[in-house]
Parts: C-alpha cells; sequence; structure tokens
C-alpha cells in the first residue's frame, strides 16, 4: 500500500487502484467490501461496455479483438514507476498479441484469454496538490490504433439524498438507481460535481462524457468516458474508436473538494 499526503490530506493506492482519499476524517473513495462494487477504481481501455453480444469480439484495421467488457488493460498489473511524498507514476506495458487471462472466466464469460492487436504503453499518475487530487492518464502507441477510454471511480456516499449535478441540470441518485446496469449517460460534459455530506467535483480534461452507475444508495460511479458505449449495438462498438496519432494522449481528472 503506497500513502501521499499533504495538509490533512491523504491518498491510498493499492497497486496502482485509488482505494482511500480522505481529507480529516472525511472518506470520498467507495471502500472494498462495503455494498455496491468490489473495486474502487479502474480504467477502461480499449473499449468500454460490454461485448457478449458480439461473441466478445470488436472489430480492428488488423481482424477481430477479443475483448471482454470494459477491455483488457483491467485484467494486467500495474508496475510503480516513481513516487514522491505527494505524488506516484504507474505503467502497464502490452505487446500485441499477448494472451491476458480474463477473470470472468468462466463463471461471467466463454473468453479465457483476451488479446489486442496493437502494442501500447498505459501511464496513471497521482498528483496530491492543495485542494484536488489530479490523475492522469497517458496512452502512447502505435500510430493509428483505435481506442476508448474510460475512469471508472466508485465514491462513497454519506447523506440519504445526494444529488448530482452537471451544467443545470440536477440527478437525483434514484435516477441513477433506475437506470441500472446500463448507466446513465451526461454527454457533452466536462464537469460534475456531488453534492453529499461534502461536495465533491470531478472536472476532467480529454474525456467529454459521464456515466453515473450505482446499484446501492451507498456509493456511486461518476466515470469520465471518450465515449458512451450503449449509444450503438454491440457489434457496432468500433464506432465509438478514437485513433492513436503516433504521439503521448494525455486524459486528466481532477478531484476537487468542497465545504
Amino acid at each position: 500500500m503506497l500513502e501521499l499526503a499533504l495538509s490533512n490530506k491523504k491518498v491510498r493506492i493499492d497497486a496502482g487502484e485509488l482505494v482511500g482519499f480522505t481529507v480529516g476524517d472525511h472518506e470520498y473513495i467507495h471502500q472494498k467490501g462495503s455494498p455496491g462494487w468490489r473495486s474502487s477504481d479502474t480504467e477502461m481501455f480499449p473499449v468500454i461496455g460490454p461485448t457478449n453480444e458480439a461473441n466478445f469480439r470488436v472489430s480492428t484495421l488488423r481482424g477481430e479483438a477479443v475483448q471482454d467488457q470494459h477491455g483488457l488493460l483491467r485484467e494486467m498489473e500495474y508496475q510503480l514507476m516513481s513516487q514522491t511524498v505527494t505524488s506516484a507514476i504507474y505503467r502497464k506495458n502490452y505487446r500485441a498479441g499477448t494472451s491476458v487471462k480474463n477473470s470472468k472466466y468462466p463463471k461471467k464469460s466463454t473468453e479465457e484469454f483476451l488479446s489486442w492487436p496493437y502494442d501500447f504503453q498505459f501511464k496513471k499518475s497521482f498528483e496530491l496538490k492543495d485542494l484536488q487530487l489530479e490523475i492522469a492518464l497517458s496512452i502512447t502507441g502505435e500510430k493509428g490504433m483505435p481506442f476508448m477510454l474510460g475512469y471508472h471511480p466508485a465514491f462513497k456516499l454519506h447523506s440519504d439524498q445526494p444529488i448530482i449535478t452537471a451544467g443545470k441540470k440536477a440527478i437525483q441518485l434514484s435516477e441513477v438507481l433506475a437506470v441500472g446496469n446500463r448507466a446513465m449517460p451526461i454527454l457533452n460534459c466536462g464537469t460534475i460535481t456531488l453534492r453529499d455530506k461534502r461536495d465533491i467535483t470531478i472536472k476532467t480534461e480529454g474525456f467529454g462524457n459521464f456515466m453515473l452507475w450505482t446499484e446501492v444508495a451507498n456509493m456511486i460511479c461518476i466515470e469520465p468516458i471518450t465515449f458512451y458505449p450503449y449509444a450503438v449495438d454491440q457489434s457496432n462498438l468500433s464506432r465509438g474508436f478514437q485513433y492513436l496519432e503516433g504521439k503521448e494522449k494525455v486524459f486528466k481528472i481532477h478531484i476537487s473538494i468542497g465545504s
């Protein structure tokens, strides 16, 4: 377990996963073991969304890639590159065609191994600042590589009636619960505020959209995404791809604390 600290703020990171962000005695991150989700954050890459109805295949210019829900990156282990008192950088390297064990097999998937036909390096960095935690996700790979990217953090709820605001829109927790597994899209949006016992604002760079998801009343996932996967049939998921331009592509998430 790695811990970052600045003044009365602490961040806990477990093998690249954000498992804690506290200010004083207030915890903002959903805790593993609590009802709702077995994780506290993850990345969705190189695809977002389910693939089961497409036989776990996604089309690329190099043929079909075997991908389970939200891609293969989350099945890989992070390596710690560097750390300071207030920052840490992790990375994952992937070589084209390498088989990656699928943790969903055999209970939730027919595919024991996943693969992707392109090389890439994925970096995840954390930096604790005065009033915010900044998370940067960086992708380096072959020019023309298709991808989608989503960041999937889960926030702990401390009140009975939290409100999520996006621009002029105010969303009740009950509305998110009613959507279910598909997740609620918040499109063409770069900033969302969770109004709870203590407010927190998530501002992004590079994503352009969000999804909101939960199945319980004690947590909510506020997920920056480059593409809302339920806008198309699973067989057309490749319509949501962006393409690398041969240089590092950086996406940022600023988690700012309120009162």
